[in-house]
Protein backbone atom coordinates (compact mmCIF):
# COMPACT_ATOMS: atom_id res chain seq x y z
CA UNK A 1 0.00 0.00 0.00
CA UNK A 2 1.30 3.45 -0.80
CA UNK A 3 1.04 6.10 1.32
CA UNK A 4 2.76 8.84 -0.46
CA UNK A 5 1.09 11.59 -1.82
CA UNK A 6 3.63 12.96 -4.32
CA UNK A 7 3.39 14.19 -8.51
CA UNK A 8 3.13 10.67 -10.45
CA UNK A 9 4.46 11.33 -14.04
CA UNK A 10 2.01 10.12 -16.82
CA UNK A 11 0.95 10.96 -20.31
CA UNK A 12 -2.63 11.89 -20.35
CA UNK A 13 -5.05 14.47 -20.73
CA UNK A 14 -4.96 15.53 -16.75
CA UNK A 15 -1.20 15.60 -17.00
CA UNK A 16 -0.90 17.74 -19.85
CA UNK A 17 -2.73 20.72 -18.25
CA UNK A 18 -0.79 23.16 -17.35
CA UNK A 19 -0.35 24.13 -14.05
CA UNK A 20 -2.20 26.84 -13.88
CA UNK A 21 -5.20 25.19 -15.41
CA UNK A 22 -5.42 22.76 -12.84
CA UNK A 23 -5.22 25.07 -9.86
CA UNK A 24 -7.85 27.48 -11.00
CA UNK A 25 -10.08 24.35 -12.04
CA UNK A 26 -9.57 23.01 -8.31
CA UNK A 27 -10.50 26.46 -6.79
CA UNK A 28 -13.60 27.09 -8.82
CA UNK A 29 -14.65 22.94 -8.16
CA UNK A 30 -13.67 23.60 -4.26
CA UNK A 31 -16.13 27.15 -4.24
CA UNK A 32 -18.97 25.24 -6.06
CA UNK A 33 -18.79 22.03 -3.60
CA UNK A 34 -19.05 24.50 -0.36
CA UNK A 35 -22.02 26.67 -1.63
CA UNK A 36 -24.49 23.92 -2.31
CA UNK A 37 -25.61 20.75 -0.02
CA UNK A 38 -28.01 20.02 -3.15
CA UNK A 39 -27.80 16.25 -3.60
CA UNK A 40 -27.82 16.53 -7.66
CA UNK A 41 -25.57 18.97 -7.89
CA UNK A 42 -23.04 16.87 -5.49
CA UNK A 43 -23.37 13.59 -6.83
CA UNK A 44 -22.85 14.94 -10.26
CA UNK A 45 -19.61 16.51 -9.08
CA UNK A 46 -18.47 13.24 -7.70
CA UNK A 47 -19.03 11.34 -10.74
CA UNK A 48 -17.29 13.77 -13.02
CA UNK A 49 -14.19 13.72 -10.21
CA UNK A 50 -14.17 9.94 -10.49
CA UNK A 51 -14.11 9.90 -14.47
CA UNK A 52 -11.22 12.75 -14.21
CA UNK A 53 -9.47 10.69 -12.20
CA UNK A 54 -10.01 7.49 -14.40
CA UNK A 55 -8.71 9.83 -17.51
CA UNK A 56 -5.78 10.75 -15.47
CA UNK A 57 -4.69 7.14 -15.74
CA UNK A 58 -3.56 7.11 -11.91
CA UNK A 59 -4.49 3.62 -10.43
CA UNK A 60 -6.31 2.98 -6.62
CA UNK A 61 -3.32 1.74 -5.32
CA UNK A 62 -1.51 5.68 -6.00
CA UNK A 63 -4.67 6.98 -3.29
CA UNK A 64 -5.88 3.82 -1.13
CA UNK A 65 -3.63 5.28 2.28
CA UNK A 66 -5.10 9.20 1.62
CA UNK A 67 -8.66 8.31 0.34
CA UNK A 68 -8.68 5.78 3.29
CA UNK A 69 -7.44 8.53 5.14
CA UNK A 70 -9.77 10.83 4.50
CA UNK A 71 -12.94 8.87 4.66
CA UNK A 72 -11.85 8.12 8.39
CA UNK A 73 -11.92 11.79 9.29
CA UNK A 74 -15.19 12.21 7.20
CA UNK A 75 -16.54 9.24 9.19
CA UNK A 76 -15.76 10.95 12.59
CA UNK A 77 -17.34 14.35 11.14
CA UNK A 78 -19.95 12.30 10.39
CA UNK A 79 -20.18 10.85 14.28
CA UNK A 80 -19.51 14.42 15.64
CA UNK A 81 -22.65 15.95 13.73
CA UNK A 82 -25.01 13.45 15.36
CA UNK A 83 -23.73 13.50 18.15
CA UNK A 84 -24.08 17.13 19.08
CA UNK A 85 -26.65 18.21 16.87
CA UNK A 86 -28.96 14.69 16.32
CA UNK A 87 -32.08 16.97 14.37
CA UNK A 88 -30.41 19.19 12.55
CA UNK A 89 -31.78 17.85 9.17
CA UNK A 90 -35.32 18.62 11.28
CA UNK A 91 -34.32 21.95 11.45
CA UNK A 92 -33.24 22.59 8.02
CA UNK A 93 -36.09 20.86 6.25
CA UNK A 94 -38.70 21.39 8.51
CA UNK A 95 -39.97 17.99 9.00
CA UNK A 96 -39.53 15.27 10.89
CA UNK A 97 -39.53 11.44 9.94
CA UNK A 98 -38.31 8.97 12.47
CA UNK A 99 -37.58 5.69 11.46
CA UNK A 100 -36.43 4.24 14.72
CA UNK A 101 -35.86 5.96 18.54
CA UNK A 102 -32.55 4.91 19.97
CA UNK A 103 -32.51 6.39 23.30
CA UNK A 104 -32.85 9.73 25.09
CA UNK A 105 -33.01 12.66 22.51
CA UNK A 106 -31.20 10.23 19.64
CA UNK A 107 -33.11 9.21 17.04
CA UNK A 108 -32.28 8.10 13.66
CA UNK A 109 -34.47 10.35 11.40
CA UNK A 110 -34.74 10.58 7.01
CA UNK A 111 -34.02 14.47 7.23
CA UNK A 112 -30.78 13.53 9.49
CA UNK A 113 -29.48 11.08 7.10
CA UNK A 114 -30.34 13.20 4.51
CA UNK A 115 -28.22 15.81 6.01
CA UNK A 116 -25.00 14.28 6.77
CA UNK A 117 -25.74 12.41 3.30
CA UNK A 118 -25.23 15.66 1.46
CA UNK A 119 -22.33 16.76 4.31
CA UNK A 120 -20.04 13.95 3.55
CA UNK A 121 -21.03 14.30 -0.67
CA UNK A 122 -19.33 17.72 -0.37
CA UNK A 123 -16.37 15.49 0.84
CA UNK A 124 -16.27 13.36 -1.80
CA UNK A 125 -17.14 15.90 -4.59
CA UNK A 126 -13.75 17.51 -3.94
CA UNK A 127 -11.46 14.57 -3.01
CA UNK A 128 -10.79 13.05 -6.60
CA UNK A 129 -10.38 16.60 -8.06
CA UNK A 130 -7.76 17.77 -4.77
CA UNK A 131 -5.96 14.19 -5.24
CA UNK A 132 -5.71 14.83 -8.85
CA UNK A 133 -3.89 18.66 -8.19
CA UNK A 134 -1.25 17.07 -5.96
CA UNK A 135 -0.60 13.72 -8.29
CA UNK A 136 -1.01 15.47 -11.80
CA UNK A 137 0.87 18.64 -11.47
CA UNK A 138 4.65 18.92 -11.28
CA UNK A 139 5.76 20.99 -7.50
CA UNK A 140 7.37 23.43 -10.08
CA UNK A 141 4.77 24.13 -12.10
CA UNK A 142 2.36 24.40 -9.35
CA UNK A 143 5.06 27.54 -8.22
CA UNK A 144 4.36 28.67 -11.92
CA UNK A 145 0.72 28.75 -12.06
CA UNK A 146 0.87 30.75 -8.68
CA UNK A 147 3.19 33.06 -10.01
CA UNK A 148 1.03 33.08 -12.81
CA UNK A 149 -1.75 34.22 -11.42
CA UNK A 150 0.22 37.15 -9.30
CA UNK A 151 1.12 35.53 -6.07
CA UNK A 152 4.51 36.47 -5.14
CA UNK A 153 7.45 33.59 -6.26
CA UNK A 154 8.25 33.56 -3.03
CA UNK A 155 5.10 32.11 -1.74
CA UNK A 156 4.98 29.92 -4.75
CA UNK A 157 8.68 28.28 -4.42
CA UNK A 158 7.67 27.44 -0.88
CA UNK A 159 4.77 25.73 -1.81
CA UNK A 160 6.80 24.19 -4.51
CA UNK A 161 9.41 22.79 -2.00
CA UNK A 162 6.79 22.08 0.82
CA UNK A 163 5.14 19.56 -1.71
CA UNK A 164 8.38 17.89 -3.24
CA UNK A 165 9.49 17.86 0.77
CA UNK A 166 6.82 15.46 1.56
CA UNK A 167 8.24 12.01 -0.15
CA UNK A 168 11.19 13.04 1.80
CA UNK A 169 9.91 12.93 4.74
CA UNK A 170 7.15 10.09 4.57
CA UNK A 171 10.66 8.05 3.63
CA UNK A 172 12.92 9.22 6.37
CA UNK A 173 10.08 8.05 8.89
CA UNK A 174 9.92 4.49 7.42
CA UNK A 175 14.00 4.72 7.71
CA UNK A 176 14.21 6.12 11.43
CA UNK A 177 11.14 3.06 11.98
CA UNK A 178 13.07 0.84 10.51
CA UNK A 179 16.11 1.61 12.46
CA UNK A 180 15.02 2.15 15.88
CA UNK A 181 12.54 -1.26 15.34
CA UNK A 182 16.18 -3.05 14.95
CA UNK A 183 17.48 -1.92 17.97
CA UNK A 184 14.22 -3.32 20.00
CA UNK A 185 11.95 -0.12 20.39
CA UNK A 186 8.94 -1.68 19.78
CA UNK A 187 6.13 0.26 17.39
CA UNK A 188 4.12 -3.07 16.34
CA UNK A 189 0.16 -3.15 17.58
CA UNK A 190 1.38 -5.82 19.99
CA UNK A 191 2.32 -3.75 22.54
CA UNK A 192 -0.16 -1.14 24.20
CA UNK A 193 -0.89 2.48 23.09
CA UNK A 194 1.10 4.20 25.64
CA UNK A 195 4.21 2.41 25.20
CA UNK A 196 3.53 3.21 21.45
CA UNK A 197 3.07 6.30 22.10
CA UNK A 198 6.12 6.68 24.07
CA UNK A 199 8.45 4.73 21.53
CA UNK A 200 7.22 7.35 18.97
CA UNK A 201 9.24 9.83 20.35
CA UNK A 202 12.34 7.75 18.89
CA UNK A 203 11.14 8.66 15.39
CA UNK A 204 9.74 12.07 16.05
CA UNK A 205 13.12 13.42 17.09
CA UNK A 206 15.25 12.05 14.62
CA UNK A 207 12.89 13.25 12.16
CA UNK A 208 12.84 16.99 13.50
CA UNK A 209 16.41 17.19 13.37
CA UNK A 210 16.52 15.46 9.90
CA UNK A 211 14.00 17.95 8.86
CA UNK A 212 16.33 21.07 10.30
CA UNK A 213 19.32 20.07 8.91
CA UNK A 214 17.54 19.77 5.34
CA UNK A 215 16.08 23.32 5.84
CA UNK A 216 19.61 24.29 6.39
CA UNK A 217 21.02 23.10 3.85
CA UNK A 218 18.13 23.87 1.48
CA UNK A 219 18.40 27.93 2.48
CA UNK A 220 21.95 27.96 2.29
CA UNK A 221 21.65 27.04 -1.21
CA UNK A 222 19.21 29.70 -1.78
CA UNK A 223 20.80 32.41 0.05
CA UNK A 224 24.22 31.21 -2.22
CA UNK A 225 22.28 31.49 -5.71
CA UNK A 226 20.60 35.12 -4.45
CA UNK A 227 17.24 33.70 -4.20
CA UNK A 228 14.72 36.85 -3.57
CA UNK A 229 17.09 39.51 -4.92
CA UNK A 230 15.13 40.29 -7.90
CA UNK A 231 11.00 41.06 -8.09
CA UNK A 232 9.89 38.50 -10.59
CA UNK A 233 11.60 35.29 -12.28
CA UNK A 234 10.78 32.86 -14.76
CA UNK A 235 10.06 29.57 -14.99
CA UNK A 236 11.49 26.94 -16.98
CA UNK A 237 8.43 24.57 -16.67
CA UNK A 238 6.02 27.40 -17.02
CA UNK A 239 3.36 26.41 -19.90
CA UNK A 240 0.73 28.01 -22.33
CA UNK A 241 -2.88 27.86 -22.40
CA UNK A 242 -4.24 25.85 -24.72
CA UNK A 243 -7.78 24.97 -26.41
CA UNK A 244 -7.70 21.81 -23.54
CA UNK A 245 -7.20 24.56 -21.17
CA UNK A 246 -9.47 26.87 -21.80
CA UNK A 247 -12.33 23.90 -21.88
CA UNK A 248 -11.11 22.78 -18.32
CA UNK A 249 -12.03 25.66 -17.12
CA UNK A 250 -15.13 26.08 -18.97
CA UNK A 251 -15.99 23.11 -16.97
CA UNK A 252 -15.42 23.97 -13.67
CA UNK A 253 -17.38 27.09 -14.11
CA UNK A 254 -20.41 25.60 -15.96
CA UNK A 255 -20.55 23.24 -12.86
CA UNK A 256 -19.97 26.33 -10.81
CA UNK A 257 -23.11 28.43 -12.55
CA UNK A 258 -25.17 25.26 -12.13
CA UNK A 259 -24.37 24.92 -8.41
CA UNK A 260 -25.20 28.64 -8.42
CA UNK A 261 -28.39 28.34 -10.20
CA UNK A 262 -29.46 25.60 -8.28
CA UNK A 263 -29.13 27.57 -5.06
CA UNK A 264 -31.56 30.11 -6.69
CA UNK A 265 -33.71 27.87 -7.85
CA UNK A 266 -34.15 26.06 -4.53
CA UNK A 267 -34.29 29.62 -2.40
CA UNK A 268 -31.43 28.54 -0.15
CA UNK A 269 -28.45 25.93 -0.16
CA UNK A 270 -30.30 23.08 0.88
CA UNK A 271 -32.65 21.06 -1.61
CA UNK A 272 -35.50 19.35 0.43
CA UNK A 273 -37.23 16.32 -0.96
CA UNK A 274 -39.55 15.94 2.30
CA UNK A 275 -41.77 18.92 0.99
Amino acid sequence: MSASLSYIKKDSPIHRLSGSTKFIFFLIWSIAAMTTYDTRVLVTMFVLGVVFFVSSGLKWKDIRFAFLFMMWLIIINLIALFAFAPEQGVEIYGTRHEIVHLFWRYSVLWEELFYLFNFMMKYLAVIPVALLFILATNPSEFAASLSRIGVSYRVGYSVAIALRYIPDIQRDFHDISQAQQARGIDLSRKDKFTDRLKNSAAILFPLVLSSLQRIEVISNAMELRGFGKNKKRTWIVERPFRRADFAAILVAVIMLAVSIGFMVHNGGRYFNPFV
